[in-house]
């Protein structure tokens, strides 16, 4: 398209003329600025180029960002990555040479972004999301985003939905709920991750992670508050108790203490949460992730210890009954994972006694498929969202939909290897999500969507509403 054909098509002309007229009549001391900042107003926005390129996430490991250019300006996004790989989960593309970051290069994905992604994208409205997602599930052609690759499609997605925040002139939650359907204005309580286990941690718990929830506080802020306060007198509990050693962290900030069992890991949190005095405002989760130590159709609590004394190895209904103890000699409120993630017999049986927040993490991989199946089967109770996991934010809000007509909490989740992206924040609170997984109160890559949704908070004023006691919404 020729210069003429385009001041043609979009009638630039008469738009610049009416812009030095107003620019005359406003009897501006800058006149080029009026007529900039007018012209922008005037002529809508389209995506006039996308450049990727390779970053590392927290964990130093590959990942891709994305510049999505408008006549409005440059929107970037990155993406996060976690370690579960399911069949069920859409396809994050690595290069797979084991010279070059040990395989986890992100090259082809980027490549992909700049030589086809961009090319099909370029000219579209940054406002219409569901068309851009569409665009790019319809050029990969694959289920799982084989093709493209889910980390090149999903930052696409952000970037282009930051761009389309922007020509509407409104916050980026604003955006994202004016897509969702509904206007949201709650602030989600967070789970913050304060003891690390499993795979993530070099100690013997078992479980992945135990979490604190600020239910009784007023507001996000002060929920954050008692979070960083429990945090850092849980640190001081580790070191009298184990030395400074215990002190170290997980990938996602949580202590790593040197302790074996799920009781013992409890008991400094509930003492921590004591000496902040927030005792009945603080409930307790946990992050099984049972799916890692699942053998068959038997669970080994000692995988991870090098003198197993075979007294842990328990069956589906052994799990059921110590979740049972657990929950009536803590404060719990949510249990991630608590079974394999095939198996539904179990989950189905313990989400049944209505004890606490049962969460599919591994059991759903934010697959619709999976999600409806266990809506039939009341398998869990509440919606572990990963963006990374289906792609696009169009599909994200299509999930956190489905969840919600069936009553069931959603809980808007982080990676392990994350970036300073904070987008999930704003989606947390676009949906009404009323909970958000984010790490731990410290760590820059965690701290990223906390801070921004004590900036949402500010900016909505006394329309904010801290979700608190109505945390499953």
């Amino acid at each position: 398209m020729s210069v003429q054909e385009y001041l043609d098509k979009h009638m630039l002309s008469r738009k610049i003329e009416d812009a030095v007229n107003a620019a005359v009549r406003a009897k501006t001391p800058d006149p080029v600025l009026f007529i900039s900042n007018h012209m922008k107003k005037a002529v809508s926005s389209v995506i006039t180029k996308v450049n990727a390129r390779q970053i590392l996430d927290s964990r130093g490991i590959p990942t891709v960002e994305v510049d999505l250019f408008t006549n409005k300006g440059m929107f970037r996004a990155s993406v996060p990555s976690g370690d579960s790989s399911g069949m069920y989960e859409a396809v994050e593309l690595r290069d797979g040479d084991k010279g070059i970051y040990l395989g986890n290069a992100v090259t082809k994905a980027v490549k992909n972004i700049n030589e086809k992604i961009s090319e099909a994208l370029v000219g579209m409205d940054p406002t219409i999301q569901p068309q851009i997602d569409q665009a790019m599930i319809d050029l990969d052609k694959t289920e799982k985003k084989c093709e493209l690759g889910a980390n090149a499609i999903l930052a696409v997605s952000i970037a282009a939905c930051r761009a389309g925040a922007a020509e509407k002139e409104v916050p980026l939650y604003k955006h994202i709920a004016d897509i969702y359907g509904k206007a949201n204005s709650t602030l989600p309580v967070p789970a913050f991750t304060v003891i690390s286990g499993g795979k993530h941690s070099g100690n013997s718990l078992p479980v992945q992670d135990i979490m604190i929830l600020p239910t009784g506080a007023g507001r996000f802020e002060e929920a954050l508050q008692m979070g960083s306060e429990t945090y850092h007198h849980l640190k001081a509990v580790i070191t009298e108790k184990y030395g400074a050693n215990g002190c170290s962290v997980g990938e996602d900030g949580g202590f790593t203490p040197d302790i074996s069992s799920v009781k013992e890991g409890l008991d400094i949190v509930r003492e921590a949460i004591g000496r902040t005095g927030y005792t009945d405002k603080i409930k307790i989760g946990i992050g099984v992730a049972a799916t890692e130590f699942c053998i068959g159709i038997k669970y080994d609590l000692e995988f991870k210890s090098p003198n197993k004394s075979g007294q842990n190895f328990k069956s589906g209904d052994d799990m059921i009954q110590m979740y049972k103890d657990l929950c009536s000699d803590y404060p719990i409120a949510s249990i991630e994972d608590p079974f394999d993630k095939e198996d539904w017999e179990h989950s189905r049986r313990f989400c049944g006694l209505g004890l606490c927040q049962v969460v599919g993490d591994d059991l759903l991989m934010s697959n619709p498929k999976r999600i409806e199946r266990a809506i039939h089967e009341s398998a869990c109770n509440s919606l572990l969202l990963k963006i990374s996991q289906i792609g696009t934010v169009t599909e994200a809000v299509e999930v956190v939909k489905m969840a919600k007509e069936s009553r069931w909490g959603v809980v808007i989740s982080h990676r392990f290897g994350e970036t300073d992206d904070s987008f999930i924040a704003d989606l947390a609170v676009a949906v009404g999500a009323g909970q958000i997984k984010a790490g731990a109160p410290c760590r820059g890559e965690r701290l990223a969507k906390y801070n921004q949704l004590l900036r949402i908070e500010q900016e909505l004023g006394d329309h904010a509403v801290y979700a608190g006691e109505d945390w499953r919404l």
